[in-house]
Parts: C-alpha cells; structure tokens; sequence
C-alpha cells in the first residue's frame, strides 16, 4: 500500500480547490484513488462557516480535541460551535 505524505495530501487539495482539476484528473495524473483523493479533500478542503471564516475538518478536529482539555463551561461554548460548523459539511 502506497503512502502519501501529508504536503502530497494537501498540494492535491489546493489543485483541486483552485480548479485546476477534478478528482478523478487528479487521481489518474498523481497515482492515487479518487477515494483517496475525496478523503484528502473532506480532511484537509477548506470550509466557509456562516461567520465567514474559513478552515478545515482538520482544524476541526484539532479544536475538538482541544476543547476535551477545557474546564466544562468554555467548553460548552466552543462545542456547539464546533458543531454548528460540522452540521455544515
């Protein structure tokens, strides 16, 4: 099973954000799965959240998990937030 390093991941994503190509081009021209290329997208893609900001599933996650650490009240907060945004996707 081939692996793909995370930069890998993330330049096929700004292809495919920019317009260059579509999934399945870019699977075929770099050598991987349409599958693979979807993942990739759905993880590191950009979302718009209602406020106009912008980031990524990635992201998501990482605030997810920073949240757990969190005394309960703030993170009340920041989970509904982040699950607003999830709602989204």
């Amino acid at each position: 099973m081939k692996t793909y390093t995370e930069e890998f991941k993330r330049t096929i994503v700004e292809l495919y954000e920019n317009g260059n190509k579509n999934k399945s081009e870019l699977a075929r021209e770099y050598g991987t799965s349409e599958g693979n290329v979807r993942a990739w997208i759905k993880k590191y893609g950009k979302i718009k959240t209602s406020t106009g900001q912008v980031t990524s599933n990635d992201e998501i996650l990482k605030l997810q998990k920073e949240n757990q650490k969190l005394p309960k009240k703030k993170s009340e907060k920041i989970y509904r937030e982040i699950s607003s945004i999830i709602t989204r996707l």
